[in-house]
């Protein structure tokens, strides 16, 4: 069952139970200017949450169920690598999984590329996150 981490300032995460996983997920992203869907107990997303609370941002942070991580909405996967004959690309893992503004930032990589890049920040004050 879908839960959350995070406490919410001024906000509260509402529950229909006739809502689709899909529905509720495509609410909560549009909700929420800063949110993290991830599995419970991943590292991937702790460093993630302590990356932007350092630089003053604290995400909404939802753990999902195997069965429910599905419904996420992806990017487009990104262009393949150039083939070396060692077999194929592994699937992308979905969790966890960011969206800045209702837009999908990815996972830890592209949330530090983008930290590096120097485009985090001004994203963040564009959403009203910072």
């Amino acid at each position: 069952m879908m839960t959350t981490t995070a406490a919410l300032t001024g906000a509260a995460l509402s529950f229909d139970e006739e809502e689709s996983m899909e529905a509720r997920i495509r609410r909560l992203i549009s909700e929420h200017p800063v949110i993290i869907f991830s599995r419970s107990s991943c590292c991937m997303c702790h460093v993630m949450k302590k990356l932007l609370v350092t630089i003053g941002v604290h995400p909404t942070v939802i753990q999902l169920d195997d069965h429910e991580i599905a419904s996420l909405p992806l990017p487009p996967p990104p262009p393949p690598p150039p083939t070396t004959g060692h077999g194929g690309i592994s699937s992308r893992n979905p969790v966890p999984a960011m969206f800045i503004g209702g837009s999908c930032v990815g996972g830890l990589e592209s949330l530090v590329a983008l930290h590096l890049s120097g485009h985090l920040i001004p994203k963040l004050i564009e959403v009203g996150a910072l």
